[in-house]
């Protein structure tokens, strides 16, 4: 998988993954930016819910007939020092219909522990290469 994000001046990014939709993010106006995408921050908050909604939604799959909303709302803590990474984040399944709560347990605990990449990923080693005018540049 591949995403190729460009910079689309001050402080805009645009990334376009193999699904071809764009994502537009930017800071915010009090960060210098123009406030015109979602923040990077944000937008990680977002591939974490995503990412673990969609794999409640298949394993719940046999009973979404008896489901009438499905939402998630995601927090991060965020530290005061820069870098000002994320030292918790919490998702708030709200769930309307008739269904069991242990049913919806199940999901969740399978979708963190065996299916969501995205929280899984949160865990990786991450590695950073640099290209200046064509030619690959040593650290």
């Amino acid at each position: 998988m591949k995403v190729v994000t460009t910079w689309n001046g001050g402080r805009a990014f645009t990334a376009v993954g193999d699904s071809g939709y764009e994502v537009n993010m930017d800071a915010t106006e009090e960060s210098g930016g123009a406030g015109k995408g979602a923040t990077p921050a944000e937008t990680l908050l977002s591939s974490l819910a995503g990412c673990i909604g969609i794999d409640v939604i298949m394993i719940l799959r046999p009973h979404l007939d008896k489901i009438t909303k499905i939402e998630l709302e995601t927090e991060g803590t965020r530290k005061e020092e820069l870098p000002k990474g994320f030292t918790g984040m919490e998702i708030t399944f709200v769930v309307d219909g008739d269904i069991d709560s242990k049913k919806v347990w199940r999901a969740i605990r399978l979708g963190e522990e065996k299916y969501c990449t995205v929280s899984d990923s949160l865990q990786a080693d991450v590695q950073f290469r640099l290209i200046l005018n064509g030619k690959e540049q040593e650290a």
